[in-house]
Parts: C-alpha cells; sequence; structure tokens
C-alpha cells in the first residue's frame, strides 16, 4: 500500500522461508523494481530464514540500483536477531518508529 510522501509499504507475514520466499518473490522483485522509497514491513513475520534474507537483499540491491532507498520496520525480536547475526542489518537499515522510518525514506 502507499503512504505519504510516494512511500510504497510491503506487509509482509509468516514465515519466510524457501516456499513462502519462492511464492512472493515476483510479485515482491515487481514493487522493488518500481518503488522510489519501500518500507517493508515485517511486524507479522515469524521466521526468517536464508531465501527470505536473500530476498530482502536483492529487493534492496533493485531500490538502490536505481537510486532509492529500503528499509525494514518492525520486526519482532527473533527476526531481529536474524537480521543482525548475519549482517543485513547493516546493508538494510531496521525502524521501529513509523515517522523515523517515514523520514528515513524521504529524498534529500
Amino acid at each position: 500500500d502507499a503512504l505519504q510522501g510516494g512511500i510504497t509499504r510491503i506487509r509482509l507475514a509468516g514465515r519466510m522461508d524457501f516456499e513462502a520466499s519462492a511464492e512472493i518473490d515476483e510479485a515482491f522483485m515487481a514493487s522493488a523494481r518500481a518503488a522510489q522509497a519501500l518500507l517493508v514491513d515485517l511486524s507479522k513475520v515469524t521466521f526468517l530464514g536464508s531465501m527470505g534474507i536473500r530476498a530482502l537483499i536483492s529487493a534492496a540491491k533493485a531500490v538502490r540500483g536505481r537510486g532509492g532507498k529500503m528499509i525494514l520496520f518492525g520486526p519482532e525480536p527473533d527476526v531481529t536477531k536474524v537480521l543482525t547475526t548475519c549482517g543485513t542489518d547493516t546493508l538494510i537499515p531496521i525502524y521501529y518508529d513509523l515517522a523515523l522510518a517515514r523520514k528515513a525514506l524521504r529524498p534529500r
């Protein structure tokens, strides 16, 4: 869905494992290729596996390749631990406050 300021929000839910990542990959990448400012809401994701991480990084590269920005929003503690352990948070910033997230996505 769209937020003010030209921000596209994608809400993911459930397990982001091999099966789920394969299911959403095409639509997720299409959104990433179209968005200039992408907020990926992970607040309803209960598990994040390696294929889910790959999907997030691929999307971030697609957005960044066109000069855009992507951030992750509101992951649960277990998902945050996975993101920080594998270093994904250094590639894609994580925010928990929607106002700060929207500010971070504004063009400079």
